[in-house]
């Protein structure tokens, strides 16, 4: 029943990041589409992670799995916001013209 869980949760997560990405080419500016890649980065890689953690059961690679999800989690966000700050303060703009 574990194994159908972990299984589940794997699938959803390529679901959500396969129409993540399909969403992604909506947007027109570098902003908005930074910000869904972070989301779809984040959510999809956290719910991959939770999938195998629970595949594996409590053993010494859970723990890996564990500690490499935090990490993640930890230098997404700051990677993200370090590129998108970049671009500001480089002076970046969104045009105006590709906006509905």
């Amino acid at each position: 029943m574990t194994d159908l869980f972990a299984y589940l949760l794997i699938t959803v997560a390529l679901v959500f990041m396969a129409l993540g990405v399909i969403g992604l080419f909506r947007f027109k500016d570098f902003y908005s589409r930074i910000l869904i890649s972070a989301k779809i980065e984040t959510v999809g890689f956290l719910t991959i992670m939770i999938g195998f953690a629970i595949l594996s059961g409590l053993s010494y690679a859970t723990m890996k799995i564990l500690l490499i999800t935090l990490l993640v989690m930890i230098t997404n966000p700051l990677s993200t916001h370090a590129i998108a700050r970049s671009a500001f303060l480089s002076g970046y703009t969104i045009n105006q013209e590709t906006r509905p």
